[in-house]
């Protein structure tokens, strides 16, 4: 599932293509990307709207809009965006919506294979409401190591869970929590509200540090992930635990173990993270 690095590049990506461009056209190719708004209503909200600028909320896309709206695309497991010149618009494998751009400013479409993907045209109160239920972003200078320790102290939940709660910390996915503790020397077990000042510290660094990497290699790619141009990311070559059961540690020579938490697979060091 595309996480914080993912979406940014997406969203960069995006804003470089259609910036200051309105939508002349718009085809639903498979309805439920946009449910539980119908494609009708989706269409008379978006058609015509000149895209302000293209950004970033945690995991989700989010294009304002010349009338103070949001654009907001939520990609889950394998939603991605393409930007094309302008082409005739037909039905393809897996897309499910296309997107014409004025002055010639090509087709943008979305694809999606597994179809949990969705997108919706919000008014600037539902857009502030969604955006409330979301935590704080982990590159932002609001997160501070001071936020991080007040937000671990609440939570009696193994720390691995904790970083992936939206509505504390925004954008971190498994891939980036399992990394960032490797990095902290945490073990993804410990309960959160159990980290002392020093781990809170480390944790506070690895987190920002292994995000930003993965956005500078523009996310990671095991298989769906494409920026909109159709590249993959590069930060799957700067993995140090993630998905290496069995494998060498690359800091001491241990062997890197996998537990279960709440369903998703943690990967860790037992020699490094204590």
């Amino acid at each position: 599932m595309p996480e914080l690095p993912e979406a940014e590049t997406i969203a960069r990506g995006l804003d470089a293509a259609i910036a200051g461009r309105r939508i002349e056209r718009i085809k639903i190719h498979r309805d439920e990307v946009v449910e539980p708004m119908s494609p009708a209503a989706f269409r008379r909200g978006l058609r015509g709207r000149r895209v302000l600028s293209v950004g970033r909320r945690a995991k989700w896309i989010a294009a304002l809009l010349d009338d103070g709206g949001r654009w907001v695309t939520q990609l889950r497991m394998t939603g991605r965006f393409t930007w094309a010149p302008p082409s005739p618009l037909r039905s393809e494998a897996h897309l499910s919506a296309s997107f014409v751009i004025e002055d010639d400013g090509g087709v943008i479409r979305f694809y999606d294979t597994r179809r949990f993907g969705r997108m919706w045209v919000l008014d600037e109160d539902e857009w502030a409401e969604l955006d409330a239920r979301l935590g704080v972003e982990p590159l932002s200078e609001r997160f501070t190591p001071r936020l991080l320790a007040d937000l671990l102290s609440n939570s009696r939940a193994p720390v691995r869970n904790f970083l992936l709660d939206q509505k504390r910390i925004a954008g971190v996915g498994n891939i980036y929590a399992v990394e960032a503790l490797f990095r902290a020397r945490i073990d993804p077990r410990r309960p959160a509200r159990c980290l002392d000042r020093n781990d809170v510290r480390r944790l506070h660094n690895a987190i920002r540090s292994v995000l930003s990497a993965a956005v500078d290699r523009r996310g990671t790619t095991f298989s769906d992930y494409r920026d909109v141009l159709g590249a993959g990311g590069g930060f799957q070559n700067a993995l140090k635990v993630y998905d290496s059961e069995g494998e060498e540690c690359l800091r001491c020579g241990g062997t890197i173990e996998r537990c279960v938490l709440a369903g998703r697979s943690a990967y860790f060091c037992p020699d490094c993270q204590r």
